[in-house]
């Protein structure tokens, strides 16, 4: 599995330095739409019906304000609007880094 090396907040955006040489760079906007968070997401129930979570899908003016490491598999980001429960796997970052290469 790939893990940050070295994350960097440049402007508006992160920057992203990983284990096998790769750079991502995200837009502090697109973080925040892309949390993970059950507040944004929602939740599902046992029987898959999701419960809660939100249609806003644009964040403008929001900005990363600070991260953490979370074990060995996340990174928690701080948002300037007071969102911070979101836990970004490794995993997921990478793919939403292949999401915008692709777009």
């Amino acid at each position: 599995m790939k893990t940050p090396v070295n994350i960097q907040l440049i402007g508006t955006e992160v920057a992203i330095a990983w284990s096998d040489g790769a750079e991502s760079y995200f837009a502090s906007e697109a973080l925040r739409a892309a949390s993970p968070s059950a507040e944004r997401q929602g939740e599902r129930d046992i029987l898959g019906v999701t419960h809660g979570g939100t249609t806003q899908r644009q964040y403008p003016g929001v900005a990363v304000t600070g991260w953490q490491l979370v074990g060995n598999y996340a990174v928690r980001f701080e948002f300037s609007d007071g969102h911070r429960t979101g836990l970004y796997s490794f995993d997921y970052l990478q793919r939403l880094a292949a999401e915008q290469s692709s777009a």
